[in-house]
């Protein structure tokens, strides 16, 4: 017993459930994550890939199967009309505005676009678009209620 008392107790237990705005905030800063990764990663000229599960039912034995294929992630940012590289926050298919009216980000070279990334990924931790984040949801799970 000796050997825990160099340790602080808690009493403290895991959650059972995650708040749904937890959820949100944790599946769109895990995307940010994987974006921030494909700019470092085009920045550096080396190749970034995130694997999948997929699911398939073999055909002579019956038994279903999964095999780890690559994912498709798809850039967020895109060259627009001045020149100039501009980010647009997706969450699943819809664009976040950030500000009234304004739903992409400018910047100026690679590095910006990264760093870019990165402070709206710790906005997203720190709940500053939980507002966005809930009317993007809202339409999501508005689109499979027919």
């Amino acid at each position: 017993m000796s050997t825990l008392n160099n340790l602080k107790l808690t009493a403290e237990k895991k959650p059972q459930h995650i708040a749904p705005v937890q959820q949100r905030r944790n599946k769109l800063s895990h995307r940010l994550w994987e974006q921030i990764q494909l700019a470092k990663s085009q920045v550096e000229g080396t190749s970034f890939k995130v694997t999948k599960y997929k699911s398939f039912k073999d055909q002579e034995t019956g038994i279903n199967k999964q095999i780890e294929v690559p994912k498709r992630i798809r850039p967020w940012w895109f060259v627009a009309a001045n020149g100039k590289v501009c980010i647009s926050i997706k969450y699943g298919t819809s664009v976040l505005e950030l500000a009234k009216g304004k739903p992409s980000v400018e910047v100026d070279n690679p590095q910006a676009l990264i760093q870019a990334l990165e402070t709206i990924k710790q906005a997203v931790e720190a709940g500053e678009l939980d507002g966005q984040i809930e009317i993007a949801s809202a339409n999501l799970r508005a689109g499979f209620q027919h």
